[in-house]
């Protein structure tokens, strides 16, 4: 019943006086919920600091695993991933929060997907050291990457006669379908050099403003709304709006 298994904190919610209940993506299981009794006190009597269960935080955890239960248990945990500006750069953390809140909404069964456990990870230490013009174009890198470990990974296959992006179909077409339901120049073009990036070092090569930016966030959550249902509005996007780097 023992495992050693890495996880992220993607929600934290206060339960009874000193409590939380913590919904945490990990390695070995996918997302799991963890009960930890007696984190909210200073006396440390659980052994766990509530600085452990910043939403975020990357974990390295021996936990109980029972598939018979609904809330399991962590017996010990450690930060295995000491950022060194993402908790205190303001824009930086409001990127994180909005990766995480995408997160949260394309999440919806507790399936192992090492896969993508192994791409958020180095998401969040490539945002650590990103440059803030790498952290701005973050959100648009993050969205269109992660969509293929949910099964509806846009196309590759840009050219000049197919240079208009089908949303519903998330492939690049050479006419405007009926339902409409498009990207065009030059943001579709913009999509494919997104989609080409592969290390967040890379995404200094693609050069968007802040206008840019915005529209292509729309269409990317466009696109999520129509593949993963509900996906709903996401609360941190006024946000990161303004704070996108021109």
């Amino acid at each position: 019943m023992l495992h050693n298994t890495k996880g992220i904190i993607i929600r934290s919610v206060n339960y009874g006086e000193t409590s939380l209940i913590l919904s945490i993506f990990t390695e070995l299981f996918g997302l799991q919920q963890y009960i930890v009794n007696g984190v909210r006190t200073s006396k440390r009597s659980s052994g766990f600091s509530s600085s452990q269960m910043q939403v975020g935080n990357m974990l390295d955890m021996v936990v109980y695993q029972n598939q018979k239960n609904t809330l399991q248990r962590i017996k010990e945990c450690k930060q295995y991933i000491h950022y060194s500006s993402l908790f205190g750069n303001v824009t930086k953390n409001s990127v994180m929060l909005f990766l995480i809140e995408v997160l949260q909404k394309a999440l919806k069964q507790p399936d192992p997907q090492p896969e993508l456990f192994y791409f958020i990870e180095d998401v969040m230490k490539g945002l650590d050291d990103a440059t803030p013009y790498q952290t701005a174009n973050i959100p648009l890198f993050f969205m269109l990457h992660l969509s293929h470990f949910f099964g509806f990974r846009m196309m590759d296959n840009y050219s000049d006669e197919m240079c208009i992006l089908d949303l519903r179909e998330g492939q690049f077409v050479s006419a405007v379908p009926m339902h409409q339901m498009v990207l065009a120049q030059p943001y579709s073009g913009h999509v494919a050099q997104l989609l080409r990036v592969m290390q967040i070092e890379e995404l200094d090569q693609v050069r968007l403003n802040r206008q840019v930016r915005s529209e292509l966030l729309d269409a990317c959550i466009d696109y999520y709304s129509l593949h993963i249902n509900p996906f709903g509005p996401l609360r941190s996007l006024p946000v990161i709006r303004t704070l996108l780097e021109d």
